[in-house]
């Protein structure tokens, strides 16, 4: 398995990138413009999700904390700001935080990974890139991720929000699928086995009794990761096999 390997720099420069992206999408639609993308959701309500994901991460994330933080409240925008003006707030300070963390820092995550502060500006990118393309799409104008963000975004799937449970619903998988990034020259195999999830080596050798039928699916990194988070069908895709399988992909 080839795997893209990310960086603090890489991710900042993400969120340089999609942080004023998302503003600039939300400044353009009126505040109760749905998002359809996020059935239930206005673009104010999008806005102040991820203002209130900023301030609990800057809650925690340099404070050397390994155990779990409060959940955090739903944000409110307070007496005479709007929420995109609440989101810029909570922007800056995360990027001052990130900009001055020690990425082998400890620090809370949930996955099932080492408890270090690199797991949230990589969490924080691919929030930010996957709501950036959800405001856009709010006003007709959906620009897909870049291709090497959005390649380490469906390893950040794989390897951890489905590996954590985080999947969009219950359900019993069994097989391999393989993934295909067009536009980054990346693939990925991942074995489902009930709940159980295991990213694969491209140079594994399959059990002699793993008959069960498999999945491609092949397309932009973008078309890849906006699929796993459900923004857009499989089918949109070049997929063959079995395409029930990749129900089991499903994260959000």
């Amino acid at each position: 398995m080839s795997r893209l390997q990310g960086s603090k720099d890489f991710w900042i420069g993400a969120l340089r990138a999609e942080g004023p992206a998302f503003a600039a999408a939300v400044a353009e639609a009126p505040p109760e413009t749905p998002v359809l993308s996020c059935p239930g959701w206005t673009v104010n309500d999008l806005t102040l999700h991820l203002a209130g994901l900023y301030h609990w991460v800057n809650s925690f994330a340099g404070s050397g904390q390994t155990e779990a933080p409060a959940r955090r409240d739903p944000s409110v925008a307070p007496p005479g700001l709007t929420a995109l003006q609440l989101w810029q707030q909570e922007y800056d300070q995360l990027m001052t935080l990130f900009e001055g963390l020690d990425p082998e820092a400890p620090a809370w995550n949930w996955a099932p990974q080492p408890k270090k502060a690199a797991f949230w500006p990589r969490r924080m990118a691919h929030e930010t890139a996957v709501h950036r393309w959800d405001a856009q799409l709010a006003i007709a104008a959906g620009e897909p991720v870049e291709a090497k963000l959005a390649a380490d975004g469906v390893s950040e799937v794989l390897d951890t929000w489905l590996p954590a449970g985080r999947r969009q619903r219950k359900g019993d998988w069994h097989g391999v699928v393989q993934l295909a990034a067009t536009d980054a020259d990346q693939e990925w195999y991942l074995r489902l086995r009930g709940e159980g999830v295991a990213l694969l080596d491209t140079a594994t050798i399959f059990d002699h009794d793993d008959h069960h039928a498999r999945a491609q699916v092949s397309g932009t990194a973008s078309d890849l990761l906006l699929a796993l988070w459900g923004r857009v069908s499989f089918e949109t895709l070049d997929v063959t096999g079995d395409l029930a399988l990749l129900d089991g992909l499903r994260t959000g």
